[in-house]
């Protein structure tokens, strides 16, 4: 039993060893870093001699070992590929190993087995050189020697080996060179070289490439510049643009102007180029005592007036010294010319100025006497005087330097009331001096203005029925003068109208114009008014003008339409009779209303208020016709009621009514011998006649024996005539449907006034009465021709009922 215990043991021992064998063997491969995603490294299942239809059953794992899963295992073919592109830079530190590697380990179960794979990743030349700074700055002292060595800080190249940095280049220059050092560790650096010696005068800075070469294939390279600042040493003097300097200057210049700013350079720096000024020995105590001179700026100044009577030249020497640790300096010479100027000013004098005066004054008139004078001598002596250009007067020399001031323009004081007078006297030095006086005219105002109205004529339009008192317009003129000469009153002036003056129509305020009306208008009285209104200054003499004024009255729709026609008395009924035997279209009645309004407002239209049968009557909305639309039928009542309104065109409108009744009868004609009738004019076109022919045709000679008896007994019996009953029919007879011409026979007392509405060709009158309760004949006559009755006599009276009147038009 234990001998069994034994065998185990050792078998198992055996079995660990070959598995320790197995984790601890590695397999190596080398790939260049940078490759692409997805390149193949190697086949591992061929090289570990793994079938590779088991890859996927034994569920391979492949493990990176403290790094990023860059390396990927294909269970399909088992291959390994590149699964995230390397950077050998990133992945190792290039400073502690020049050799970088990737540790992986892949894993299979059933059974466990674990390969340790290590790939090797080769450098590639990806990385150029670079400083650690772009830029590097020297100082170095213009008087270092020649040979003189300075270190330049070395480049970097994270690539190793060959493709680190191999070599150094610089810039041309003539005065630096390098040369190329090796370190202890294998790396490169340079030294910087003066080859000549510096002039900081010449050049103060020198900016230099130094330029890093790896050796990789192809090279690389970075760059860094490189800036050389020469300091200065104290190895120049103080310099002045001009060893002598020529200055002119005005006498009378003022205490402090500046005669010159001296300015010598020196070509170092710091406190090696800052310059002091000062007078030599050899300058005068006069000229120092006459300027200042700034000692650190180089200014001199006028520190006394000058006076070129009194001295006209000044010389003086002066030293600039820089503040180097061994000063140096330099020196130059100045001279001031005194220059003479035209130092005094001309002068004037008014002596004599007339103002105010009259705006009529006359062209030519001496205003103003004026005289100039100037102390200096010369050109600067000479003066001139002038006006400005724009005024109505001018100047004439009357003597040596004395100048009269006179009119040249007529002058209007409503364009310009008063001038403001600028002398200018002006000499010819130069620059040339001046001098100026102001003097103000006044002119005095002429009543040389009449009063104006903005308008010619003036339209003012008035509604009728206004109230007495009422403001119409304002009506105001202007006067542009002063004073008395401004202010104006106001007349109407007078002007009779049918034995009618102005003045008691129109009322006008005399002060302001104000124009009112003093009475009621009435439009169908009074229809428009013409007057003027004159407006007069209370100047010396007193000027006007006058203004037309024309007043329209406008109309007002104050009058109702008045019924004319047919005539009835106030509030009663107009009574008619037709025959039921009329035509369609027949004239039954003309409705006439006159309005004494406008044109606008009297314009009247017709209208049925009320009919008893709106189909047997028509009326005609413009001239107040009434006609039949058919014919009577034996249907339609023997009475007919018509209520026609008109009314006018006003706003509001108004109208009036008139109510007519028809009444119809058969028609009859009877003829009595004994009755003062002038016999009908019968038309024999006309259906009335035309009907009775072909009755009187029908009946044949029965009827003519008829009358022939009829009329032998009204003969024989006259008086039993008179006492007929009354006959109430009346017959109608048009002729070509025209008003003016026909003939009407009522026994109402009433007529029609057509003709005054549509024609004037004919007089219409009432022939003799006959007893109350007999027929009348109104007829229709042209104009022109005389109107007699029966027994040669004028027609004199109409009967009404039982009153007599007489109508003729």
């Amino acid at each position: 039993m234990g001998s069994h215990k034994r065998y185990v043991l050792l078998v198992a021992l055996i079995v660990f060893q070959c598995v320790r064998n197995t984790w601890t063997s590695a397999t190596h491969y080398s790939i260049p870093e940078e490759m692409k995603e997805g390149s193949v490294v190697a086949n591992l299942a061929t090289d570990l001699n793994l079938d590779v239809k088991t890859l996927n059953e034994r569920r391979m794992r492949l493990d990176v070992i403290a790094n990023k899963k860059y390396l990927d295992v294909n269970k399909e073919t088992g291959e390994l590929y590149v699964a995230e592109k390397i950077d050998r830079e990133y992945l190792c530190n290039v400073i502690t190993t020049t050799n970088c590697y990737l540790k992986l380990e892949m894993t299979l179960e059933n059974p466990v087995r674990i390969f340790n794979i290590e790939v090797e990743i080769l450098d590639i030349n990806d990385n150029a050189p670079h400083f650690r700074r772009e830029t590097i700055h020297l100082d170095i002292s213009e008087a270092t020697p020649k040979g003189e060595r300075f270190s330049l800080s070395n480049a970097v190249d994270p690539d190793v080996g060959s493709n680190s940095v191999k070599t150094y280049h610089l810039s041309e220059s003539q005065y630096f060179n390098i040369e190329v050092q090796t370190g202890r560790d294998g790396s490169k650096f340079a030294e910087l070289i003066l080859i000549k010696t510096l002039d900081r005068e010449q050049q103060a800075v020198h900016n230099l490439i130094l330029t890093a070469v790896d050796g990789g294939t192809p090279a690389r390279s970075g760059t860094a510049s490189v800036i050389v600042r020469v300091l200065d040493t104290n190895d120049n003097a103080p310099t002045f643009g001009k060893s002598v300097y020529n200055v002119q200057v005005l006498e009378n210049s003022l205490i402090g102007s500046l005669v010159i700013d001296l300015n010598a350079t020196d070509l170092d720096e710091g406190s090696n180029s800052d310059v002091t000024y000062s007078y030599s020995l050899y300058t005068s105590e006069k000229t120092q005592e006459t300027f200042n001179f700034n000692p650190s700026t180089g200014e001199i100044t006028i520190k006394d007036m000058l006076n070129y009577e009194d001295f006209r030249i000044y010389d003086m020497e002066v030293i600039a010294t820089d503040k180097g640790a061994n000063s140096l300096s330099g020196q130059c010479t100045i001279k001031i010319i005194v220059e003479d100027m035209n130092d005094n000013h001309p002068e004037i004098s008014i002596k004599s100025f007339q103002t105010p005066v009259s705006e009529s004054i006359e062209v030519d008139t001496v205003i103003s006497v004026v005289s100039v004078s100037d102390k200096d001598s010369g050109d600067n002596g000479v003066v001139d005087l002038r006006i400005p250009d724009n005024m109505p007067f001018k100047l004439r020399e009357s003597s040596d330097n004395y100048f009269e001031l006179l009119v040249s323009e007529p002058l209007d004081r409503e364009k310009v009331p008063e001038y403001v007078i600028t002398f200018t006297v002006t000499d010819r030095g130069s620059p040339p001096l001046s001098d100026n006086e102001t003097m103000t005219l006044e002119l005095l105002d002429v009543n040389d203005n009449v009063p104006q109205f903005p308008q010619s004529f003036y339209t003012i339009r008035v509604m009728e029925n206004n109230a007495p008192g009422a403001l119409l317009s304002s009506l105001t003129a202007f006067d542009p003068d002063l004073h008395e000469n401004q202010y104006l009153v106001y007349f109407i002036i007078e002007k009779e109208i049918a034995n009618t003056s102005m003045s008691m129509l129109f009322s006008i305020n005399p002060e302001n114009g104000n124009l009112y009306a003093l009475k009621t208008f009435d439009y169908e009285i009074e229809k428009e008014f013409l007057f003027h209104i004159e407006a007069r200054d209370s100047g010396s003499p007193p000027l006007s003008s006058n203004v037309t004024v024309h007043i329209i009255i406008v109309d007002q729709n104050d009058n109702a339409p008045v019924i004319v026609s047919p005539w009835r008395a106030h509030g009663s009924v107009v009574e008619e009779k037709i025959p039921r035997s009329t035509d369609k279209g027949s004239l039954v009645a003309k409705v006439i209303a006159l309005d004494t309004d406008s044109v606008h407002n009297s314009r009247i239209t017709y209208q049925f208020l009320q009919v008893t049968d709106a189909t047997l009557f028509s009326l005609d909305q413009y001239n107040g016709e009434i006609r039949t639309m058919r014919m009577f039928s034996y249907r339609d009542p023997r009475h007919q009621r018509l209520v026609v309104v008109a009314k006018d065109n006003g706003e509001p409108a108004l109208s009036a009514t008139v109510t007519i009744k028809l009444s119809t009868m058969e028609t009859a004609v009877k003829a009595n011998s004994d009755m003062s009738e002038v016999s009908l004019e019968y038309d024999i076109f006309s259906d009335l006649n035309l009907y009775l022919v072909i009755g009187l045709g029908s009946v044949s000679f029965l009827l003519l024996i008829t009358i022939l008896v009829t009329i032998v007994l009204k003969c024989q019996k006259p008086k039993a005539s008179l006492t007929a009953p009354p006959c109430r029919n009346s017959v109608i007879s048009e002729r070509n449907s025209t008003i003016a011409d026909s003939t009407l026979v009522s026994n109402d007392a009433y007529w029609y006034s057509l003709f005054l509405a549509e024609t004037r060709k004919g007089k219409l009158v009432v022939r003799q009465p006959a007893p109350k309760g007999s027929r009348y004949i109104v007829s229709s006559i042209p104009r022109g021709t005389g109107l007699t009755d029966t027994s040669g006599s004028a027609p004199s009276t109409l009967q009404v009922g039982e009153s007599n009147a007489e109508l003729s038009s």
